[in-house]
This record gives structure tokens, sequence and C-alpha cells, in this order.
């Protein structure tokens, strides 16, 4: 399954619904505490249910809401064509209504004060009265609508086939709309405990997360490998078939002792009864709970500085990437890393997003990142990027070549980080140029002196607007013969630009 579109309201600073699209390699950037980290974090809950990274509490509801419920909503394409609900049932989401308007998977998570979740599944559905709540009914029900409605159904056995055969009957008037089915009640949980099987392994890495020795969850890639290969359908069912040949031993020692302990006192062998769990609620991933990497003095990775922490998972996102190309069946996994650059040469940057282009460009694999690096958001591409704005009223512009008045990522530094140096305003000059407007831009704006040197080492005064008299020192800095140019002015010239810029795209 792959995520397409995530949902946050009423969670920290997204106050109403505010809706995130999401491809193979999604990259949000922004100012300081504008609620990147807040989307991964958002997901972390989602996926892991506060067993992750981040765990959930009355403080994340929002401060500007009236409610008191959150809610984290995540749309997914790729979902598995079959699955079974009833029984052995098998089915299809779509047979089933349970797919949005658009054709796609559609999973809300409710929080009410906080708390524990609510699932529930938005849906393109019948809300015909007959026809409205038949994932809700038992199969004896399900055969009283028949009765009651005079249906034919070729197969009364099957629960799938009779809300089939119900809804072919209303065909004509099934009044889809879209609803909420609420799939944690009792007789709809199989419906979700079904899907949770198909849902992607979510591995969050944060930059700046302190460890301690009681930390259930470290930062260390080698727990989620673990995770991600308890997934494997193949190993799945071998785990499988241990645990049941475990479990049927565990009963015939039970049974057993019972049965000895009857023939001394049938009294208190009758009020026994062995209590084994089922093998799929067996958490196997605890029994490699002290996997990890370390190092001299078996020192563990989330022990180490932060600097080896990321050159290590650098270096495990590499490895990732073979793996998954060699293993055809590899299970779908979500890497949400902030700051990547954190602690890292730029050798190792560039390794690191080159690597995890080519991961996410890999079969069921996506990757989030966040970043304050504007030397890392030259090495993207524009489908990459969001741009995360808004205080109150939150914002995620989709970063599109055809949008920006100047298509440039330095005008993406520039939106995102108030980066502003002097690659940009010679971006910005050489763009004027080559759309022969400078003469134009410079109409009107007043001049200083500049001194030109020439060949032959003499010199000649000529007047230049601000943004010429900026552009001649960055391209000669052998000349010493003028005034360097301040950080601010270089601001202000570059301010100028881009409204100059802004407003020609206007008038087109």
């Amino acid at each position: 399954m792959k995520i397409i579109e995530v949902k946050l309201e009423n969670f920290r600073s997204y106050n109403n619904e505010t809706e995130v699209a999401v491809n193979d390699m999604t990259v949000f950037v922004g100012k300081n505490d504008i609620g990147k980290s807040t989307i991964l974090e958002a997901l972390d809950i989602f996926f892991n249910e506060n067993n992750g990274t981040i765990k959930l509490d009355k403080d994340d509801i929002c401060k500007h809401s009236e409610s008191d419920e959150i809610k984290i909503t995540v749309v997914f394409s790729d979902f598995p064509e079959e699955i079974t609900i009833d029984a052995t049932n098998p089915t299809r989401l779509s047979d089933e209504y349970l797919l949005n308007r658009d054709g796609y998977l559609e999973i809300i998570k409710k929080y009410p004060k906080g708390g524990k979740e609510k699932v529930y599944i938005k849906a393109h559905h019948p809300t015909n009265p007959i026809c409205s709540d038949l994932l809700l009914k038992k199969i004896t029900e399900l055969r009283q609508v028949l009765s009651d409605q005079n249906i034919n159904c070729e197969d009364r056995t099957r629960s799938a086939t009779i809300r089939r055969s119900i809804w072919q009957h209303y065909s004509d008037d099934l009044q889809l709309s879209e609803v909420e089915i609420d799939v944690t009640k009792e007789d709809a949980k199989n419906i979700w405990e079904q899907l949770h099987k198909y849902m992607p392994v979510y591995a969050l890495f944060q930059s700046d997360r302190g460890n301690s020795d009681n930390d259930s969850e470290v930062q260390d890639p080698m727990k989620f490998a673990v995770k991600e290969i308890l997934k494997d359908a193949n190993l799945a069912s071998r785990l499988d078939s241990i645990a049941q040949e475990i479990k049927q031993k565990l009963d015939e020692v039970a049974s057993n002792t019972l049965a000895k302990l009857n023939e001394m006192n049938p009294d208190i062998a009758e009020s026994l009864t062995p209590v084994i769990p089922d093998t799929d609620k067996l958490k196997w991933a605890d029994v490699f709970k002290a996997v990890s990497i370390s190092g001299d003095n078996d020192i563990p990775v989330n022990k180490r500085g932060s600097g080896v922490k990321r050159l290590i998972l650098l270096n495990f996102f590499r490895a990732e990437v073979e793996r998954r190309r060699q293993e055809n069946n590899a299970t779908s996994i979500i890497y949400a890393i902030e700051e990547p650059e954190t602690s890292q040469h730029q050798d190792h940057q560039r390794k690191l997003i080159s690597a995890l282009k080519t991961l996410s460009s890999t079969d069921r694999t996506q990757i989030l990142l966040t970043t304050h690096s504007p030397a890392l958001v030259k090495m993207l591409d524009f489908d990459n990027l969001k741009l995360v704005t808004g205080i109150q009223t939150k914002q995620i512009i989709n970063v599109e070549r055809h949008t920006l008045c100047y298509p440039s990522l330095n005008e993406v530094n520039y939106l995102a980080f108030g980066e502003s140096d002097e690659e940009y305003h010679n971006e910005l000059f050489g763009y004027i140029e080559s759309e022969n407007l400078l003469n134009e831009y410079k109409n009107g704006k007043s001049t200083v002196e500049y001194i030109r040197l020439n060949k032959d080492g003499s010199t000649t005064p000529e007047q230049k607007i601000l943004s010429e008299y900026i552009r001649h020192q960055i391209h000669h800095p052998e000349n010493h013969h003028n005034t360097r140019f301040t950080h601010n002015e270089l601001q202000t010239s570059i301010a100028l630009m881009r409204q100059f810029i802004e407003d020609n795209a206007e008038e087109d």
C-alpha cells in the first residue's frame, strides 16, 4: 500500500483539516517551528499506534480549536486486490463499497481527547436504509434481508455473495454518498484487522531526539529492519507454523496436568482452564528486541555521537537500495527522516540523497524528509518538494516549476528559509537579462558610481543601479576599486528583482 495523501485536523498547529499530497519521495521545507516534523510524527502515531517513537496525549490537541478530537487521515493507493473480511470469504474493497469517491482507500483515525484511537473508513457507500449497514450484519441477518426483500442469491453460505446480491438488487437506488464507517465496532472489526495486515512499515528517524537507558524505541535502523523482515509473507507463515506447533504441545501439557489434578481433586480441576494466546497475538519483534549494531565495548549505536549515528543511518539506506532491489517480495515501507543533513559533511549528504532517491524508485518504498538545508534542496527535483507555510492557517504548497515566477531551486530556498545569497542574485539578474527586460527593470531606479577595471589596468567610472553594482562585484572579485556591497544591499536588490519578475508574470 502506498500513501498518496495525508490529512491533519486539530493536531498541534494544524487546526482546520489540512491536506498533504505525498509521492514516492516527498521533502517538506519551511521555516523553523512551522509544522514540518508534525506531519512525520502524525504518521508515526497513525501507523505505529502509540508504540513507535511518538506518544500521543491531550497536549497534542490544537490550542486554537474548539474540538477535543484529533483526526489523522491517510489515503492509500496500491491496496490489496482481494481481502477476506468474512471467515474464508475473499472479496474486493470496491465490491464492498469501501473506497472513497475517487476510488482510493481512505482510513481515518480519531483520537477523542488525545486518547485511544477509533478507526473509520471514508467510503462512497450505499445509504439506502435497506442496504446501508450490510457490513455490520451477521450472515443470519443478511439472509433475513434476502427473505424480506424477496431477493435471489446464488450462494447463501457466503456473506460477501449475499451483500453483493442485495446491492445489485438495489443498483438503481443505492443512494451512494461518502460516509464514515466505524470499523472499531464489534461486527466490523474484522475489516480493520484484515486491512491492518497490509499497512506499510513506518520508520521514523529524528535528528535531535535524545535517547535514555529506558527508551522503548531507539534510533537504530536495525529495529525497523526487524519489523520489515517479520512482515515477509513466507517468513510469517513459517513462524506461524512454529507457533502452532508450540501451542499444540502447550495444550497437551496443560491438558495432561489438569487430568492428573482431576485424579487428586476433581473440584479444583474443573475450575481451571488453560489460557494460551492465539498465535496471531504473539509479538515476534520482542524476541529480537536486543538486535542492534554495537561498536567497541558493546556500546550500542543509539549511545554514540550524532555524527556516528547519522553515518550508520546513511549506509543503512545505501544497503537498503541493493536489498530491496533484489527482493521482489519486499514489504511496503515508508522511511521518514528529519533533517538528514544533521552532523554530516556535504559529501555524505550528497551520497545519502542519492541513495534515498534511488531507494524511493524501488517498488513499495516511499521516502519522507524534512530539511533546513538549502544545499540539500538543490540536490532534489521540483516534484519532491512541499513548502509548509502559515502559523494558524496551514498551507502545504506543491513546489511546481510552472507555479514559480522564476523557476529555480534557489527560489524555493528563498520561500522556505529566506535564503538569499550571491548565487540567487546572479540567477535573478540573469533571468531578467534572458527575458530582455533589463532596460525596463533599470528604468527609474537611482544609480551609484561603479569603477570599472579595464584590461590594461586603467579604470573607468560608470553609473550602475544597485543590482548591476552587485552583479559586477560578484563577477569581478579582482576589482578592488569599489566599496564592497553589504548584506542588506544584497537582500534589497534580490527583493527588487523578485518583485519585478512577479509583476511582469502577472501582466503576462
